[in-house]
């Protein structure tokens, strides 16, 4: 049961920009779920990448179909292959300190709901004119600077997709291509931090911990599948701001609880 609802929490907050990480720890935290390493946290984020393909299956068919030509699909796809180099980076060489150490820090979560969501309104009240409104017109050098805000995604609560939302719209994207950007960057990302986890664990891999996964993941898959396009109309619409008011008081919340005395 808390495999599903941890799956449930994954796919509705790993395209939202207020950290489905964080969320996920807090969770199991609240639940009593084991987690060691964050191995659950990390491997069902899978299940998310997989409904974004999905649902942006013609899209990815069409670049993996291009690539060989030049062409759009081609710079495209090379765009998303460069964005992504400085997270598997980090990721390489961070990822044991944020798994031992940072996953284990309500305060590191609080303030980095705090501060992102203040950055989050400051990018909708001050982000510069726009000069992108579709994907085809994201530069090589502009996706990279958007893909390098992944990093700031290794601490938990900054959110992966929130870190890139504002990243593209300090760079000049609108609401909807850096939304969107922001899930196409999720699919190899978060399937290098799949497989890397796969590695270092699948010793340790029982039928439990399996079927704990695998429930988790098809959670993961079917809410996301939900929530994407949803949140896209949403966010073209009204903005980002509700979604920053959420995490200021999230991490207000998590403040008082941890002087409350809870750990």
């Amino acid at each position: 049961m808390s495999a599903a609802l941890l799956g449930v929490v994954q796919g509705l907050t790993e395209f939202l920009p207020i950290s489905s990480t964080a969320h996920l720890l807090l969770g199991a935290r609240v639940l009593g779920f084991q987690d060691p390493g964050g191995v659950f946290t990390v491997m069902i984020q899978l299940g998310a990448v997989l409904a974004v393909v999905w649902l942006y299956r013609a899209k990815v068919w069409e670049v993996l179909v291009g690539l060989p030509s030049p062409g759009p699909a081609r710079q495209f796809g090379l765009a998303v292959g460069l964005a992504c180099v400085p997270a598997f980076v980090a990721g390489a060489l961070l990822a044991d300190y944020v798994k031992t150490v940072l996953y284990y820090s309500p305060a590191v979560m609080a303030w980095a709901f705090v501060l992102g969501g203040l950055a989050m309104l400051a990018a909708e009240r001050w982000r510069p004119r726009v000069t992108v409104t579709s994907l085809g017109q994201l530069t090589l050098a502009r996706a990279t600077a958007v893909g390098a805000c992944q990093v700031l995604a290794l601490v938990p609560g900054v959110s992966r997709s929130g870190a890139t939302i504002v990243g593209g719209m300090l760079l000049g994207l609108d609401r909807a291509a850096a939304a969107e950007f922001s899930f196409f960057l999720a699919m190899p990302t978060l399937a290098g931090a799949f497989v890397h986890d796969l590695i270092e664990v699948r010793d340790q891999l029982t039928v439990d911990r399996a079927t704990e996964i695998g429930i988790g993941f098809v959670a993961a898959f079917i809410s996301a599948a939900l929530v994407i396009r949803p949140f896209l109309r949403y966010v073209t619409r009204a903005g980002f701001a509700p979604f920053a008011w959420y995490r200021i008081a999230l991490g207000v919340l998590l403040f008082a609880a941890m002087t409350a005395g809870w750990r």
